[in-house]
């Protein structure tokens, strides 16, 4: 089955939840992010290394507890987005105060609007005509909405976008035009510019951009390879988002029982800038 198929039956079960800078690190990459914060400098990266976990709905903080085993030390949690589709009745300043107590680092994704020619529907769709003012109203909003829950300044927001087909240049540009609003307006409210796609899809339209201008300074790719790690299965130019600036989905759906829970959830090695908190 594709990312795309998969992705999409993803949708349905979850109930339809739809480097280019200037920071030199390790590596010599050098990412595209912090000439855009102009008047406050950006606090420096929490970076957390190793596996994490996504879910659609936020786990209680009695399931984090119990699922804090030291197989995964981060989750990723969805703060808003028109196009999030789980409700999330844990997931609040205090739960983020807790988990974040208990040991956990958190990995802030925002489900904005989506590509024009993406498979399926969304709630809010990106129009060629308005991309760039749809990217900075809803990068203005993912800032909002994390700071709401105590991430603060310098924190990494993850924008979402689905698969949808790049060779379709209209659809493309009107994406690429979106993310670089986006990521622009993440950027000068002080909060790292961070991107979630497909290695097959989104991801791979970020990475091989040519004009590398306002792009996100972190990747978290979709490649479902069952292969743990950010550095043999990363499918882009090598010399892109080097030293912690990657993160890799590589197994979805797995049903897993830690500490007398059971939760759903999908796998991500991890080597890259995650929420500040606390």
């Amino acid at each position: 089955m594709s990312n795309s198929a998969h992705r999409q039956s993803k949708k349905r079960r979850y109930a339809a939840w739809t480097a280019a800078g200037v920071v030199v690190v390790a590596g010599g990459v050098v990412a595209a992010q912090n000439s855009l914060a102009t008047t406050t400098t950006m606090p420096a990266a929490k970076v957390f290394t190793g596996r994490a976990f996504d879910t659609c709905t936020a786990p209680s903080l009695a399931k984090m507890k119990a699922w804090n085993t030291g197989f995964y030390g981060a989750a990723a949690v969805y703060v808003g987005g028109q196009n999030r589709g789980c409700g999330q009745p844990e997931l609040t300043a205090s739960w983020v105060k807790s988990v974040s107590a208990v040991g956990w680092k958190l990995v802030p994704l925002y489900v904005g609007a989506q590509p024009p020619c993406q498979t399926g529907s969304s709630p809010e769709v990106i129009s060629a005509s308005t991309a760039a003012s749809q990217g900075a109203t809803d990068g203005a909003d993912a800032v909002a909405k994390a700071s709401a829950l105590g991430m603060k300044q310098g924190s990494a927001l993850y924008l979402d976008m689905e698969s949808y087909d790049t060779t379709n240049t209209s659809c493309n540009d009107a994406v690429l035009t979106y993310v670089r609003a986006w990521s622009k307006t993440v950027s000068q409210k002080v909060y790292r510019s961070a991107f979630y796609g497909f290695s097959s899809s989104s991801a791979k339209a970020v990475a091989t951009a040519t004009d590398r201008t306002n792009l996100p300074g972190n990747l978290w790719y979709a490649k479902w390879d069952g292969v743990n790690s950010t550095t043999t299965a990363w499918p882009f130019d090598s010399t892109l988002y080097k030293g912690h600036h990657r993160a890799h989905q590589y197994l979805v759906n797995s049903k897993e029982t830690r500490g007398g829970y059971t939760i759903t959830v999908d796998r991500s090695a991890w080597d890259a800038p995650v929420a500040i908190t606390g």
